[in-house]
């Protein structure tokens, strides 16, 4: 007899089950025991600046939640409007991140592996 215990729906429930020879394994489950408190909430990340030190007036931030997977411009790089300055990757799709307009990038405020949130700046244009 192996004894396990598992989750369901916040519900613990300790679990023996018979191991049998043909291919039989009957399970017996015990009475619920009281859920263990989840761990206290994190607290929020300070909130990012609105535009970094030497950045540009045109802020290029992310669409969705996610990982930066590339960044394909470089400071000082002159952009046209739909060129792809960074391109994350959520839910396992790579989504390009694009200049808004044409200009010349002031910042890179991300990195490749940052996690960003939606409306999180990724760069400056000016």
């Amino acid at each position: 007899m192996k004894n396990y215990t598992i989750t369901v729906n916040g519900t613990v429930y300790d679990v023996t089950v018979e191991e049998g020879g043909a291919g039989s394994a009957p399970v017996r489950a015990v009475a619920p025991k009281a859920a263990p408190k989840a761990a206290p909430a994190a607290a929020p990340a300070p909130a990012k600046a609105a535009a970094p030190a030497g950045g540009g007036s045109i802020e290029v931030t992310a669409s969705v939640p996610g990982k930066v997977f590339k960044v394909e411009a470089k400071v000082g790089q002159s952009m046209n409007a739909g060129d792809t300055i960074v391109v994350l990757e959520a839910m396992k799709m790579e989504i390009p991140v694009v200049a808004p307009e044409a200009g010349t990038v002031a910042s890179i405020d991300v990195a490749v592996g940052d996690a960003v949130e939606s409306g999180d700046i990724l760069a400056t244009m000016n």
